[in-house]
């Protein structure tokens, strides 16, 4: 075999190589954020179309704090064996932030793992009445954690996505965690609305924009996450919603 042939044969190898990692790899993502938070983004099929749910963790000194579980069941493992890789942290504690599978599904397995695992009593009492997994924790009121030198609060700022969404504001960072109670700028609708009440949704928002003021970063169920027009494109979808 000539020399140029063998090259190309070569970099041919080693190009079907990286795709097929990168095909391996397209169940979960993981994009540092800022400072030491990371969206990791797992893919369920909802309603025949694959949708990207995004999570989001926080490794601090005394280990790793993550917000809401994968929606695909496949990564709950994936999940922690990609943390301890990367940062040879363990995972201490993860709080979700409604009742819905792509924020609850892996609570079980994470409690098993010996992660503590919360939700706040409303979403306790929805999972414990449709039979979805629960928290071995319970969130009496709006709480302030801190965890090796990071801050972080929960807020109930009413129904909205669901009877029960929450959000986390990471106050130093600036961050505001809105789960599916934030629609991102790529959304064309509200999405699943099984669970919603599209009348309050619009106060709910207005009471986390009030309490929470000019985050740098805002982070949705679904979607982009990279824009800071995601609150005010959530109230415009639900500003022509009602008005149907």
């Amino acid at each position: 075999m000539s020399t140029i042939k063998y090259v190309t044969l070569l970099f041919f190898i080693l190009f079907l190589k990286q795709e097929t990692v990168g095909q391996s790899n397209l169940k979960l993502k993981i994009t540092p954020l800022t400072d030491n938070f990371y969206i990791y983004t797992t893919y369920n099929d909802y309603k025949g179309t694959l949708v990207p749910a995004n999570g989001l963790y926080l490794v601090t000194a005394n280990g790793v704090v993550m917000i809401d579980t994968p929606w695909d069941t496949t990564q709950f493992e994936p999940l922690l064996d990609s943390i301890k890789t990367r940062h040879h942290q363990n995972i201490i504690m993860c709080i979700a932030t409604h009742s819905h599978e792509d924020r609850t599904g892996g609570l079980e397995y994470y409690r098993k793992q010996g992660i503590k695992t919360y939700t706040t009593v409303q979403t306790d009492e929805i999972s414990k009445a449709s039979n979805k997994k629960r928290a071995e924790f319970l969130i009496l009121n709006d709480t302030l954690y801190t965890i090796g030198g990071y801050s972080f609060q929960t807020y109930y700022g009413g129904a909205g996505h669901a009877p029960d969404n929450i959000v986390i504001w990471f106050d130093k960072d600036k961050i505001l965690y809105g789960g599916c109670l934030i629609k991102s700028v790529e959304a064309n609708d509200l999405g699943n609305l099984g669970d919603a009440d599209v009348h309050q949704w619009p106060a709910t928002i207005k009471n986390i924009q009030k309490k929470f003021v000019k985050p740098e970063y805002i982070i949705p169920g679904h979607g982009d996450w990279t824009s800071k027009k995601s609150i005010a494109h959530t109230l415009h979808l639900l500003k022509e919603h009602l008005a149907k």
